[in-house]
């Protein structure tokens, strides 16, 4: 296995864990929201954009796997 190989593995990785991290915020976030729904209270803005917020690392990983071939071949590109 060559170098872009690797980094072409280990950029996906990376990505499939942003994934798994901006899953398990919005399920946090969703949660969170239905905790504070149930008490009867409105919430805060935080509440209410917290799982949202779990949408940017899923993008970026999602990016990250989708483009890992490029990625890869960008910063090895000399080689």
């Amino acid at each position: 296995m060559n170098q872009k190989q690797l980094a072409n593995v280990l950029i996906k990785i990376l990505g499939l864990y942003c994934c798994v991290d901006g899953l398990v915020r919005m399920l946090s976030g969703f949660l969170n929201l239905f905790a504070v729904l149930t008490r009867g209270g409105f919430g805060s803005l935080y509440t209410w954009l917290n799982p949202f917020i779990g949408l940017v690392p899923l993008a970026i990983g999602f990016l990250f796997v989708v483009f890992s071939r490029s990625i890869a071949d960008f910063l090895f590109k000399d080689e």
